[in-house]
């Protein structure tokens, strides 16, 4: 284990004199993965859970395509599982029949996955992808526009309800995306939950897989499962049975008429901090998705 920290140290040319191995081993691991701006030449395989793995052999999503635009291309995140990357291709073919010209694709992974610099705690094994709510109508943006360019808000009352910028088209791509056999969970804001329950009038099983949570307006989070072959990979509990409309309901509701904060107990410890990942804490195989060319 000792020889496989010291190579991802010196991947990012990082002196070792003088420095343990126990110190090398709790530096944090998004410090590791972002420093690597290609993916490791192996075999495809996600390592971990979507929030504590790595990702190896990654394949980079071209940056634009017949039917979609890979976003904020400054941030190095638009690898992922070959899978993943097939999975956005086929997604965007679906857009462009109903009614957009494809896809602007926002974070997947870093290439060689693991913890970001910045921002997500998941996407983090190469299965994770956030879709733009902007309808991609044109795709021959440049890079500095796509640095610049923003998607656009779909919430209204806090995410209770929809906005006027919703349309079908919105409904359809979600509902696309989660008749995907490889969809595990869809993530949206609540509002967009309860609106998709509501205007769904044929076949409801998909609803099952759109899940209500924090944010997640201006993109939807879509989550494959682990690959055949990953078996180090760590699937998400599948979603409660039934199609989740009344859990989304509850959001809404709990959002235009909060709860009362529970008490706290004076006795209770003070909250920490949430511990920032490092090495040791992922996958033994993330040092060897580190040292590998």
């Amino acid at each position: 284990m000792k020889h496989l920290i010291v190579s991802a140290f010196l991947v990012l040319g990082t002196s070792l004199s003088g420095t343990t191995a126990t110190q090398a081993q709790n530096t944090l691991a998004k410090q590791l993965f972002g420093a690597h701006d290609d993916a490791s030449s192996q075999r495809a395989r996600s390592h971990g859970s979507y929030a504590k793995g790595c990702l190896a052999g990654g394949e980079q999503l071209a940056e634009t395509g017949p039917t979609w635009q890979a976003m904020r291309l400054s941030r190095n995140r638009n690898w992922a599982h070959p899978r993943t990357v097939d999975f956005v291709q086929r997604l965007s073919r679906e857009a462009r029949r109903i009614g957009w010209n494809g896809l602007y694709i926002g974070d997947m992974s870093q290439p060689r996955g693991g913890p970001m610099l910045s921002g997500h705690r998941s996407h983090q094994i190469g299965l994770d992808i956030d879709v733009w709510m902007r309808p991609a109508m044109n795709l021959n943006l440049s890079r500095n526009r796509r640095e610049n360019i923003s998607s656009i808000s779909m919430r209204r009352a806090g995410g209770a309800f929809v906005n006027d910028n919703w349309t079908p088209e919105h409904h359809a791509i979600m509902r696309a995306a989660a008749q995907d056999p490889e969809v595990a969970r869809i993530f949206v804001f609540p509002g967009a939950k309860v609106q998709m329950c509501n205007d769904e009038t044929g076949d409801r099983a998909w609803l099952r897989k759109i899940r209500p949570w924090y944010g997640h307006h201006y993109h939807f989070h879509v989550r494959l499962r682990c690959q055949r072959g990953s078996r180090n990979c760590e699937d998400q509990a599948p979603p409660p049975a039934g199609d989740g409309c009344a859990d989304a309901q509850r959001w809404v509701n709990d959002i235009l008429d909060p709860p009362p904060p529970q008490p706290r107990d004076p006795n209770a410890p003070a909250p920490q901090p949430r511990r920032e990942l490092t090495l040791t804490d992922l996958p033994r195989q993330c040092a060897g998705v580190l040292e590998a060319r």
